[in-house]
């Protein structure tokens, strides 16, 4: 039996469960700012016109952190490694590129949500297989 400080397949989706509660946190109380409902009843979120592309662009960024908690799961370990690496990244200029920095609540929690992803990249960049490391397919098992 492993312990969560020796899986790191664990430790990896825990911590997009992390971010992703987060970025869920983030955007309501970014709904709680003033005007910011009437803007998004209008078909507006800032500058940006809500349109079904956009929602559909929004959707597809968004996926990529909720796969990551699956997908650090039952990728092999090297596909497992760059895919943390690469949406880690991904996640921090979405993060930072479509929110709202400019206000303290938002700046605050990117910046923690920043953190979990920094722990991320660091987790799987220093992933090396060794026998505390449980194998995708027993994690079915266990």
């Amino acid at each position: 039996m492993t312990t969560f400080g020796t899986d790191k397949r664990a430790r990896l989706a825990l911590l997009w469960v992390f971010v992703m509660l987060n970025m869920i946190v983030a955007d309501v109380l970014s709904f709680m700012s003033p005007g910011a409902l009437e803007q998004i009843l209008a078909g507006r979120a800032g500058e940006i016109v809500v349109t079904p592309g956009f929602l559909l662009l929004a959707a597809v960024l968004t996926e990529v952190p909720i796969a990551m908690v699956l997908l650090s799961l039952v990728l092999p370990l090297r596909a497992a490694r760059w895919a943390n690496l690469a949406a880690a990244l991904f996640t921090v200029v979405y993060i930072w590129g479509m929110g709202s920095p400019v206000e303290p609540h938002y700046a605050f929690i990117a910046a923690v949500e920043t953190l979990g992803c920094v722990l991320i990249a660091r987790t799987a960049w220093t992933w090396r297989e060794s026998a505390t490391t449980v194998p995708a397919h027993a994690l079915a098992t266990e």
